[in-house]
């Protein structure tokens, strides 16, 4: 029974470090929709990190998107008016689609909407 039950955890460990973080990509996107791009990350890189920055105010309002893998973990939260960053940082596969840490998304609704995506686009004749 013992070594049943050492076979089954020296599997699940080498299972969990045989699959890497895959993360949403993207540099100086306008919007999500540039930032559906993925990338398999390094072993020693551990989170997907969204930067977010704004500049100016008004109708001359500008935002600039980065999703990438990441070692670590930086927390900004930086706003002066006419400029901010801002980053928010997870640490499963695909988890910064939105980048929005208020928003909880769960594999299943996430696979859904993505599919429901999918769907939409080849029904349309992109």
């Amino acid at each position: 029974m013992k070594l049943f039950l050492l076979v089954v955890l020296s599997i699940a460990l080498c299972t969990e470090s045989a699959f890497s973080l895959t993360c949403f990509t993207c540099k100086d996107a306008t919007s999500n929709l540039h930032c559906l791009s993925t990338t398999k990350c390094s072993d020693h890189e551990k989170y997907c990190l969204t930067t977010y920055s704004t500049t100016g105010t008004g109708s001359d309002r500008s935002q600039r998107i980065t999703k990438k893998c990441s070692a670590f973990c930086p927390t900004i939260d930086l706003n002066i008016g006419i400029a901010g960053v801002a980053t928010s940082c997870c640490e499963s596969s695909l988890c910064n689609m939105s980048g929005a840490s208020s928003v909880k998304t769960s594999s299943t609704v996430l696979t859904l909407g993505v599919l429901a995506s999918l769907a939409c686009i080849l029904r349309m004749g992109f």
